[in-house]
């Protein structure tokens, strides 16, 4: 059995999104708005099902995570496409109870995770992702960790972002990037005391 980490690339994301926006689907830009939002605070698909208006700050572009699995609870600042496609969403959609869920069913539940494996599975073939193992939810929150590695973030800050109380489960992530590597290497030279 393989047990490597499943992650999009750079490249593969931006065709989900992308896939997700050009698909014609009734409910795109929720679901355009799901992905990006669960991408951007590296979310689980029960943890989208959570989200209420009263967590997003619409004046700082912040949004407030509730996690599960014993993960600490945390606030992620938006990226400004994210920022511009939430508000969008919100106000095409009409949520405006504070403690309304952000993301709901056509029968007006929260978005279950069935849902969201369903959407996934459907935009991986638009986009064209060959490799079926990446064909789940799960995989944006691992592109989050994996791609905040490589971002010269180092690992308290990864953390932080994902919300890990242990650092042991951050530091899987950082064996897929050779940028970490490169500069502990770096570092290493730098501060070298051989001759």
């Amino acid at each position: 059995m393989d047990t490597t980490i499943k992650y999009f690339t750079q490249d593969e994301l931006s065709r989900l999104f992308n896939a997700i926006k050009n698909s014609g689907d009734r409910h795109a830009l929720r679901n355009l708005c799901i992905f990006r939002v669960a991408y951007r605070c590296g979310l689980r698909a029960t943890e989208i099902g959570l989200l209420k208006l009263e967590y997003y700050n619409k004046t700082k572009g912040e949004l407030y995570c509730k996690r599960l699995k014993s993960s600490w609870n945390n606030t992620i600042a938006l990226d400004k496409q994210t920022v511009k496609i939430l508000n969008q969403y919100i106000k095409e959609y009409g949520v405006k109870e504070e403690s309304e869920v952000l993301f709901k069913s056509q029968e007006q539940n929260p978005i279950s995770r069935k849902m969201l494996d369903y959407l996934m599975k459907r935009y991986c073939q638009m986009a064209k992702i060959k490799d079926e193992n990446k064909w789940h939810f799960h995989c944006l929150k691992h592109s989050t960790a994996v791609h905040l590695a490589e971002s010269d973030l180092d690992i308290k800050e990864v953390q932080f972002w994902l919300g890990h109380k242990s650092v042991n489960s951050t530091l899987c992530y950082f064996q897929f990037t050779t940028k970490q590597q490169k500069i502990m290497l770096e570092k290493l030279e730098k501060h070298s005391m051989l001759v």
